[in-house]
């Protein structure tokens, strides 16, 4: 079901077209000018707003696209798509509105947030099914299930009725910019969104250099790239969960490679620092993957300095329970958190001494775990020090060792820090 002709790529034609299909369906969303990361990175920093679609992300353009593409008898039996989240939006609102049934695979570790905004969407024209742990996972099962009952799969990424319809976004950027574009950012996941849009700007804006942007954790289509053939990573990091794929497509892996000039690998917590910067300094609500392309520009200062730079900013689906974590993730990348072992002698007034002696003055202490073991002189806590200034760790540690309560560093130790973070 997934074979598709190694010669496509989207034509202008067939993505005006898409355009056309899906006008009135998805939102033509702003083109913004940010003035705070405008005067941050003394460039002009324009932001596509995906955000604020109404199934707040970019998904609704491909999913209606490719599903509208199909015939009633393709559809007599419903729809089948595998997603972590903003793919599942945009084919249960399509499904809705074209009265269709859709059968919706989603990983396990899938946030309720977007589970229950899938259900919203669809109402009862959908049905949720939770399986595996990955997006690939899900994909796997609900292929499975399209082979037993027949009934066609809307993939996320790789079919070209998807790509053009995630590509409508290329013809309005270049609709409503006044200038030329010097650098465009996209966010990379399966690759469906980058092989739209980088197509349409190889076309119109041939001068614009295109930039791929991939989470650390999870970064297949760089890998591919460099290996020179579609590969699957053997560990993924579920963190960005939007972009979270083993293996890209193999359509979206021919174009990109054809069309990228560079892909970046962003940290995961730099990109929970651009969460919480962009919410607090602007009042945008951003996704771990919808802040793929606004973080990488950290990463390429100097190339964008004076430049007009685009980044497409993927989706807005966060779910509020996880901005603790986000918070940790990014105070753990800046170095403003750090964890320990502490050895406290077994006496009163250990801990006393371990605050006005070892504390800084704006040191805080953000976590605490002590068991006394009467039995032993000397008794492990493990703490969590949040610091105001990353300068500050060097003479934390340094006191620590001076006055005999340090036991070890956690923070580079990544099986504690899954436990503990």
């Amino acid at each position: 079901m997934e074979v598709l002709t190694d010669t496509y790529f989207p034509s202008l034609q067939d993505i005006h077209k898409a355009a056309t299909t899906i006008k009135g369906i998805s939102i033509e969303t702003p083109l913004m000018r940010s003035h705070t990361y405008s005067r941050y990175f003394e460039s002009n920093i324009f932001l596509k707003r995906e955000d604020l679609q109404i199934v707040r992300s970019y998904k609704i353009r491909g999913a209606y696209n490719k599903i509208i593409s199909l015939s009633e008898l393709e559809v007599s039996n419903g729809v089948v798509c595998a997603s972590a989240g903003n793919h599942a939006q945009g084919v249960a609102f399509s499904c809705k509105k074209l009265k269709i049934k859709g059968t919706i695979f989603m990983p396990n570790p899938t946030s309720s947030q977007k589970v229950a905004q899938v259900k919203m969407f669809g109402e009862n024209f959908v049905e949720v099914i939770l399986v595996g742990d990955t997006f690939d996972d899900a994909k796997s099962e609900a292929l499975d299930y399209c082979d037993k009952n027949g009934i066609p799969f809307i993939h996320p990424f790789d079919d070209p009725k998807i790509i053009e319809g995630q590509a409508t976004i290329g013809l309005e950027i270049d609709r409503d910019i006044d200038r030329p574009i010097d650098y465009l950012f996209l966010p990379i996941g399966g690759g469906g969104v980058a092989s739209g849009v980088s197509t349409v700007f190889r076309q119109l804006s041939p001068n614009t250099k295109i930039i791929g942007v991939e989470p650390k954790g999870a970064a297949a289509m760089h890998l591919s790239i460099q290996r020179g053939q579609n590969t699957e990573l053997e560990k993924l990091d579920r963190f960005v969960d939007g972009a979270a794929v083993r293996r890209v497509g193999d359509l979206t892996f021919k174009i990109c490679k054809q069309n990228l000039d560079d892909i970046i690998l962003v940290d995961e917590g730099k990109i929970c620092e651009v969460i919480l910067d962009v919410y607090n300094k602007d009042a945008i609500v951003l996704e771990p993957a919808g802040a793929l392309a606004l973080a990488a520009l950290t990463y390429c200062r100097e190339k964008i300095k004076g430049k007009t730079v685009v980044c497409l900013l993927g989706g807005g689906n966060n779910d509020i329970t996880r901005m603790e974590e986000i918070k940790e993730r990014a105070m753990l990348y800046n170095g403003l958190k750090h964890y320990f072992l502490v050895r406290f002698p077994q006496r009163s007034g250990a801990l006393k001494e371990f605050v006005t002696d070892v504390l800084g003055p704006s040191d805080d202490i953000a976590h605490f775990e002590y068991v006394k073991k009467n039995s032993r002189e000397k008794g492990y806590a493990v703490v969590g020090i949040e610091l105001k200034k990353k300068e500050d760790f060097g003479p934390l540690e340094e006191r620590m060792k001076e006055l005999n309560f340090f036991g070890d560093y956690l923070n580079d130790k990544e099986s504690l820090m899954d436990v503990l973070v």
